[in-house]
């Protein structure tokens, strides 16, 4: 990668300089420094790995921590602090030879680190609300939920530089798994000293490719090149400002007048006039993602399988990715999104080729069947996410809803977006929108989040035997195809349930300034900052950009 030390001309809308103080309160840089200045969706809660659940974390996160896989430019697994790799002949036990590496305060990344990480996050006492994810590794689930001491976990450093993990059952997909930043380490010297303050900017210290410098909440989160990282070298960008932009129309401003170098999400109504505007910035790609409904299922009357079925089957989702969207978004009539590694993708909903006013027919039958009518109006609360596409869908849906019948009143309501996903996580909703996004390319990185014993991430509480066994099934089965069948079996049975309602599948969006290089688009969206630099489009004698 060609190194440079200075920021190069825009390549559109005359912006020959980054307008910082038009962000707002931003830190001081070296003026020499190369830095990026991203767009990031929504606030974060946390960021520790242990704590964290949501994309806009994980673009952060991931600039600091490595973890035994990591993702090249196209998102693809890759080694990270893994440097070889061995596997049984069964497919439990995977033996990780460590490559010498450093964190940021010059202390060795050790496989006691990783013990020590993974040990952290399946304690109940850690309230991590992503530890299911980790739940193949053997003894996880008892760890997290039935107080089997954290040392029984199937994770084990033999010596400093070799780390075993053992599993419940042959998972093909680990590779991918390891990448996620649940599995990453975290610096035991430094988190045993500092407890849960280990993660601030005075007392933090990474592996990765950066390490925090400031987090000023609501405003910006700021993060310097850590010159330890194993591979430093190829490494171009020196420093990286992370900005929420929950409202997308400010943002894509804030591109197009060069004060943001990117951003990974747009609205889908404005894709012709950016297309018009700025062609070469914008990317439009497949994305492993679906949108999708909740219904608390512990609450009274979605406990009943037929509200649940005529809410979801009321909702026009072509209409949504046609007409509201506009983005080349499908209507989802799966759950697992198309496009996944070994699936056949032939589960959907069982009205999916219904038209629409026959769908709200039967929808009306199914309400009026679980005794509601005008004397017993069906009466509920949705609430929804304040960013991206969100608040547009929103009335969409509660018109939906309307055309079953006059005495189907839903309400709805905006929340800000981590505070809605921890009302989702605690159960305290009724209807929430929500969306997945694939940690790995397997479907049952999706369908995981319907098992029961996946709260609190299993956001609807939906409970069914049947569908855990299948699960179970499937993931003790070598065949891979035979795998599939059992996965997708399952996945029929959770939409026959409305488990959840599927309304699209996503693409992923992003504004990226065409003086950015190394952005590939992929399909799970994720860009580390490691791989992106500028180009030098008017060569040496271009002018220095100025940092204000």
């Amino acid at each position: 990668m060609v190194m440079t030390r200075r920021l190069t001309q825009w390549l559109a809308l005359g912006a020959s300089a980054l307008a910082l103080s038009a962000c707002g309160g931003n830190g001081e840089t070296d003026n020499d420094a190369v830095v990026l200045h991203r767009g990031n969706m929504a606030e974060p809660f946390s960021l520790d790995p242990h704590k964290a659940s949501g994309t806009w974390e994980n673009n952060i996160i991931g600039d600091m921590f490595i973890g035994l896989f990591t993702e090249n430019a196209e998102a693809e697994p890759v080694p990270g602090m893994a440097e070889s790799w061995t596997t049984s002949e069964d497919g439990l036990t995977w033996t990780f030879e460590l490559r010498e590496a450093y964190w940021s305060d010059g202390e060795p990344v050790t496989a006691f680190d990783f013990q020590y990480a993974f040990r952290r996050i399946m304690d109940p006492a850690t309230l991590a609300n992503y530890a299911s994810l980790l739940y193949p590794i053997k003894n996880a689930e008892a760890v997290n939920l039935r107080g089997l001491p954290p040392e029984e976990l199937g994770v084990t450093a033999v010596d400093a530089d070799t780390l075993v993990i053992e599993l419940e059952f042959p998972a093909p997909y680990l590779p991918g798994l390891l990448t996620h930043y649940t599995t990453f380490p975290v610096p035991m010297h430094v988190v045993e000293e500092h407890g849960d303050a280990w993660i601030q900017p005075a007392n933090i210290e990474t592996n990765g490719p950066y390490k925090l410098e400031q987090w000023r909440a609501g405003n910006f989160v700021h993060v310097s090149r850590n010159e330890q990282f194993y591979d430093n070298e190829n490494v171009c960008i020196d420093e990286v400002f992370y900005y929420p932009t929950v409202d997308v129309q400010a943002a894509e401003r804030r591109v197009r007048n060069g004060e943001l170098h990117l951003i990974t999400d747009f609205a889908g109504q404005n894709l012709e006039f950016l297309r018009e505007q700025v062609p070469d910035y914008v990317r439009v790609h497949p994305f492993l993602g679906t949108r999708y409904l909740s219904f608390n299922t512990t609450v009274e009357p979605l406990n009943d399988v037929r509200v649940r079925n005529a809410l979801s089957m009321a909702i026009d989702t072509a209409f949504i990715a046609e007409e509201i969207l506009r983005d080349g978004s499908l209507p989802a009539c799966a759950f697992v999104p198309p496009g996944v590694n070994d699936y056949p993708g032939t589960a959907e909903t069982p009205w999916c080729e219904v038209p629409i006013e026959e769908r709200r027919a039967e929808a009306r039958r199914l309400l009026e069947e679980a005794g509601f009518g005008p004397d017993n109006p069906l009466e509920l609360n949705y609430t929804f996410r304040a960013t991206g596409d969100n608040p547009r869908i929103a009335p969409v849906l509660q018109r939906d809803w309307a055309e079953i019948a006059d005495w189907v009143r839903i309400d709805i309501g905006q929340v800000e977006t981590q505070i809605h996903y921890s009302n989702l996580r605690a159960g305290d909703y009724e209807i929430g929108d929500g969306a997945w996004i694939g940690d790995y390319n397997d479907a049952y990185n999706f369908l995981f989040l319907a098992e029961t014993d996946s709260v609190p991430m299993n956001y609807s509480r939906w409970s069914n035997p049947q569908y855990d066994a299948l699960v179970e099934q499937a993931n003790r089965t070598l065949d891979p195809a035979e795998r599939a069948a059992l996965l997708s079996e399952a996945e029929q049975l959770m939409l026959a349930e409305s488990a959840y309602g599927p309304v699209t599948f996503y693409v992923n969006k992003a504004l990226v300034n065409p003086a950015v290089t190394g952005w590939e688009d992929n399909i799970v969206h994720i860009h580390r900052t490691r791989y992106l630099c500028f180009a030098d489009i008017e060569g040496e004698n271009a002018p220095e950009a100025e940092l204000q």
